[in-house]
């Protein structure tokens, strides 16, 4: 069993935006985090599933890091 990296983002819409960034285009979305979480986690199932015929692999490794900004930098 894999665990991927997946980023949560609330949407423009009120549904909660799920991501996993080294998959590329891997985006779901759901109206509560458990949702979320179970539309992401299918929609990694099927692109995994496809990798080979897309022509792109997982990274064999990858770090997850914080990056602080200041203030100044910060989004707003």
């Amino acid at each position: 069993m894999a665990e991927l990296p997946v980023i949560l983002i609330p949407g423009e819409d009120g549904f909660i935006v799920a991501e996993c960034p080294i998959i590329p285009g891997c985006i779901s979305q759901g109206r509560t985090r458990e949702e979320a979480l179970a539309n992401i986690r299918e929609a990694i199932e099927l692109c995994l599933e496809n990798r080979e015929s897309e022509g792109w692999e997982l990274p064999a490794e990858y770090e997850v890091v914080r990056v602080s900004l200041t203030e100044s930098s910060s989004p707003k």
